[in-house]
């Protein structure tokens, strides 16, 4: 698929409006329960990044990234959270704060249905423009997911609205990502796909556009702990290549009652403990 893609052009000019290099992530419509409070490490590395990029943003080539994502419940419904970004360049031998983002997500409660889950996350950044030219942004990412015992399927249309720049006047991005995910055993395997189209309104030709496919792999028998590793390769010119991602979390939820029927609903773990072997 890489060949035919990258038969289509050669590379993507400089001043394109690339994805979220940071947060490389699908959401399944899950959200912490109220009260809860949820954290996240995610982890990836640039490895063969673009070793050129449109001053003042740094190129990807390299680039390590470290992101802490806190996050607390406060209805069965409705879930609050932050990103604290930091990177190492590691062409130019530099440790940076790479921005810091909140977000409010709002999903379907547990009860809406057995297999479906629905929400919509709203998000505001500000980046430096060592990362993100335009600096300041808004995103818009509708969620669809649908689960049983073996199957996890989850579409993410993400519309992202730079708010300076000269990105700015050109309307939302269109960045699609969809997971598919069996499980098997303790582990779930699949695969996660992220795109940047360009402007709804003015999508670019495919050679311009990126496309990244990452074969994943996920803890499904660690309770509150988080776990999900993958690696990832660019599927056009304009895609940066193969990139390393982790992401690490714990739920701070307390241990159910003796005499509960079922665990309490939390961010990401309840399609995971329907496959924990201890009903964690």
């Amino acid at each position: 698929m890489a060949a035919v893609l990258g038969l289509l052009g050669l590379a993507a000019p400089a001043s394109a409006r690339a994805g979220d290099p940071f947060e490389i992530q699908v959401y399944d419509g899950t959200a912490n329960a109220p009260g809860v409070f949820g954290l996240e490490l995610h982890i990836n590395e640039w490895a063969t990044g673009h070793t050129a990029a449109a001053p003042p943003q740094a190129p990807l080539h390299g680039q390590f990234h470290a992101t802490l994502e806190p996050s607390f419940g406060l209805t069965p419904f409705w879930e609050l959270g932050a990103y604290l970004q930091g990177a190492v360049r590691t062409d130019d031998g530099v440790v940076d704060w790479a921005g810091t983002k909140l977000r409010s997500k709002l999903v379907t409660p547990p009860s809406f249905d057995p297999h479906w889950r629905l929400g919509a996350n709203f998000e505001l950044a500000y980046l430096p423009d060592t990362y993100d030219a335009d600096r300041w942004g808004v995103e818009l990412r509708p969620i669809a997911a649908w689960h049983d015992d073996a199957w996890l399927f989850a579409v993410n249309p993400i519309l992202d609205q730079p708010l300076a720049g000269s990105d700015a006047s050109n309307g939302p991005s269109l960045e699609p990502a969809l997971k598919a995910m069996r499980a098997v055993g303790p582990v779930g395997l699949g695969f996660e796909y992220y795109a940047t189209l360009g402007p709804v309104g003015a999508i670019r030709a495919v050679r311009d556009q990126e496309h990244y496919l990452y074969e994943a792999v996920d803890w499904l028998s660690g309770g509150r702990v988080e776990l999900d590793a993958a690696v990832g390769e660019g599927l056009t010119p304009a895609s940066a290549g193969v990139v390393f991602k982790v992401i690490l979390g714990y739920s701070f939820e307390p241990a159910p009652l003796p005499h509960a029927t079922s665990p309490p609903h939390t961010a990401s773990y309840s399609w995971r403990r329907n496959h924990d072997p201890l009903g964690r």
